[in-house]
């Protein structure tokens, strides 16, 4: 089986991979505004030194017309250290007076081109100079006269400086996008390792539970996506605790309720074959075998209705029915049970009462609370019947007077197997299954199933049913 990526290094190689990313972007980003601020910055430096100058330079020219050349050389020279550019001074035909850069062997003319296109506040580019020089630079130019000709002031700035400037600053943030790279991976590598030592922690915990040990406890997180997982598989832990414990108590009283009449049926056969038991006895010990058979036959198909409920494999046939005739009919079949404890049968003088549901099950349901009124009901005593429709409901209550039930008992009548130790005394074939039935068909049905008793008075089952067609 391939092993997938762990989640740390799935999410090491996210955040390093958005680190890195980010850092292009800003490198991206950064380099060329930079480098365009210094290439701007350095034009409005040259365009401001050629201003300057030329504005020297005419007044110069004004105020020493003879001599204004030489002075005009030295202005020049000192502009050209102060901005480090090369600056050239020539007339309105493109004549080079004087210059900062080359001997005077150089090409000694500026192009006409050049030339027609300075005025006072233009910025160009050019390669070489218009070929007066041997690298591209960034070129400015200013047009002045002084009671004369005109004349030009050109200043030239070579790019090869713009080209320094943006590799060091390459340089310079390469180095820091290293260490800050560098910085953040070690942060994000101690950070993830935090991060997922509680998913490895829950990870252990839960092999615990998967090999039955419910009674691990998760921790308490910080985070608050962990402390809600935490607290979920706490839930789960505990939950499957109590279906663990219901499933051993289930295995526990199935195996109870079979091994008894099994040892029974058991012994009486043995006792049959081996001649333990008398030929006048026979007849009377076969029915004692007959009637553990019986029960057996009860326990198992009991279990099967109630797996089949809980499986969703139980479909309710929906049908309409009266209610009385159902019970009235079921009452039949407890006739001489009724009849040897003298039991009063009330309120079923009621208008007839029609019910939608699966008549079969609430046959069975009827037959099991009936029953188990039968069973506990006092010698004289009653059972009554009640009937309320409220809305598309009608709740139908079962109550037999006699001894009722204790606060305690009365949450664990719907338990499985659940038998109080009066019931035990009083039917030894009951397996206690029957109310938990009835609570697994009245929910099957959607409605409602409760229990009211005073000790000493009666007991009472009320459960609720539609009584329309939705």
């Amino acid at each position: 089986m391939n092993k997938g990526k762990s989640i740390f290094s799935k999410y090491f190689v996210i955040c390093s991979a958005v680190i890195l990313i980010s850092f292009i972007c800003l490198g991206a980003v950064l380099l060329p505004v930079s480098s365009r601020y210094f290439i701007d910055d350095r034009k409005a430096l040259l365009k401001k030194n050629c201003e300057g100058a030329a504005h020297e330079i005419s007044e110069v020219m004004l105020a020493t017309p003879a001599s204004w050349k030489v002075q005009a050389g030295e202005i020049i020279k000192e502009y050209a250290i102060g901005c480090n550019a090369h600056f050239v001074l020539a007339d309105k035909d493109g004549m080079i007076i004087d210059k900062t850069y080359g001997s005077d062997n150089v090409k000694a003319e500026v192009s006409k081109e050049l030339l027609d296109k300075i005025d006072d506040s233009s910025y160009y580019v050019y390669d070489n100079f218009g070929g007066l020089m041997s690298v591209s630079s960034h070129v400015c130019g200013a047009r002045f006269k002084a009671n004369g000709p005109e004349y030009y002031l050109l200043a030239a700035a070579e790019t090869s400086e713009d080209n320094d400037y943006i590799y060091n600053l390459l340089e310079v943030f390469a180095i820091s996008a290293v260490i800050v790279l560098i910085i953040a991976l070690v942060i994000v590598y101690f950070t993830t390792i935090k991060m997922t030592e509680p998913v490895k922690e829950i990870a252990e915990l839960s092999k615990k539970i998967g090999k039955g040990d419910f009674d691990v406890k998760f921790p308490e997180y910080d985070t608050k996506e962990f402390e809600q997982l935490s607290y979920a598989f706490n839930e789960m832990a505990a939950s499957l605790k109590s279906y663990d414990t219901m499933r051993n108590s289930f295995v526990a009283n199935v195996s109870h309720e079979l091994r008894t009449p099994m040892t029974s049926i058991g012994g009486f056969v043995d006792g049959l074959l081996d001649g333990t038991i008398p030929e006048s006895k026979r007849n009377e010990y076969l029915r004692i075998i007959s009637s553990e058979v019986h029960r057996l036959t009860r326990l198992v198909k009991s279990m099967l209705n109630l797996a089949k409920i809980e499986a969703g494999e139980l479909e309710p046939k929906m049908e309409k029915f009266s209610a009385i005739e159902l019970i009235v009919d079921t009452l039949m079949t407890f006739e001489n049970r009724i009849a040897e404890k003298n039991i009063e049968i009330q309120g079923l003088d009621a208008p007839r009462i029609w019910l939608y549901a699966d008549e079969g099950l609430v046959h069975q349901v009827i037959y099991n609370l009936i029953e188990n009124a039968i069973k506990f009901v006092n010698k004289g005593g009653y059972i009554r019947f009640g009937f309320e429709p409220i809305g598309d409901k009608t709740v139908i209550s079962i109550r037999n007077s006699g001894e009722g039930l204790s606060e305690e008992e009365m949450p664990l009548v719907f338990d499985r197997f659940y038998k109080t130790d009066k019931s035990r005394g009083l039917d030894a074939t009951g397996v206690g299954l029957g109310l938990n039935i009835v609570s697994s068909i009245i929910r099957l049905h959607g409605g409602k199933i409760m229990v009211r008793s005073v000790k000493g008075e009666y007991t009472e089952f009320l459960f609720t049913l539609s009584n329309t067609e939705p």
